[in-house]
């Protein structure tokens, strides 16, 4: 049985799914079309229903649920792994981000989410790629901007300033993990085939963490450039135990973005 399969070249998805689309564990049959890009585009993917499978952010969760089901195996959930709003200029009042232009990667992203669920009044808002928006702060073109993945460990690099670590302010108001980004599967496949694919990224998810912190050349060779010590700063950060499986604490966690998400529309 075949299944296209989107997911992002970052290595914490990388890592999560080397074993499986590369068959270093048994596929039991099961073979895949890859397409790695970057969430956004992959949300988008989503909400216009591309993909058999596919790595989400789950802002975009309550959109799609008509033609997805969330896969408890081979996401992002974690406490002190949320977006941070930065600046090249500290602010005295944090009521003033209302009037700053922001750069927020993706409408449909969990960072979008957290940053309206903190600054409900922000109205402008610029939305981009992930990856431009430390250079849209440095370069001026946006007063500020909420940063996510390896942007976590280079902003201070650049001179940047943390004006906010969103992902706290979650967990100190909702006192749950940080539900980042999940996998997704169409509803269109049964349930035993759901539970088959769930199964099979845990298995590769188990596979890698059995192998770390052996970085593959998979991993390398989409890490854009990163050090390996950023590499393994993003696997360390994003992929922990609710990767293998979400469990009880995962799913509440997601049932509490869903619902802060009707509050916010």
């Amino acid at each position: 049985m075949h299944f296209t399969l989107g997911f992002s070249p970052c290595p914490n998805d990388t890592f999560i799914f080397d074993a499986l689309v590369n068959q270093k564990i048994d596929t039991e049959g099961y073979s895949f079309d890859v397409h790695l890009e970057d969430v956004q585009t992959l949300n988008e993917w989503a909400r216009s229903n591309k993909l058999n499978i596919s790595k989400i952010s789950y802002g975009v969760l309550p959109l799609i649920q008509n033609n997805y089901s969330l896969l408890s195996s081979g996401g992002a959930l974690g406490k002190g792994v949320g977006p941070l709003l930065i600046s090249k200029k500290a602010i005295t009042d944090l009521d003033m981000v209302d009037e700053m232009t922001i750069a927020v990667p993706g409408i449909n992203t969990t960072a979008h989410l957290l940053f309206s669920m903190a600054f409900p009044n922000a109205k402008n808002k610029l939305f981009m790629v992930f990856n431009e928006i430390e250079s849209a702060v440095l370069n001026g073109d946006v007063d500020a901007g909420v940063i996510i993945h390896e942007n976590r460990f280079t902003y201070q690099d650049k001179g940047l300033i943390k004006l906010m670590d969103l992902g706290n302010y979650w967990e100190e108001k909702l006192n749950c993990p940080i539900p980042l980004g999940g996998i997704v599967m169409q509803n269109k496949f049964d349930q035993a085939t759901q539970l088959k694919i769930e199964s099979l990224i845990r298995r590769s998810v188990e596979y890698a963490f059995n192998n770390y912190p052996q970085l593959t050349d998979y991993i390398r060779c989409h890490a854009q450039e990163m050090s390996e010590s950023v590499m393994r700063q993003h696997i360390d950060l994003y992929v922990n135990n609710y990767s293998i499986d979400l469990g009880e604490d995962g799913r509440k966690a997601v049932n509490t973005l869903l619902r802060v998400h009707k509050q916010l529309h």
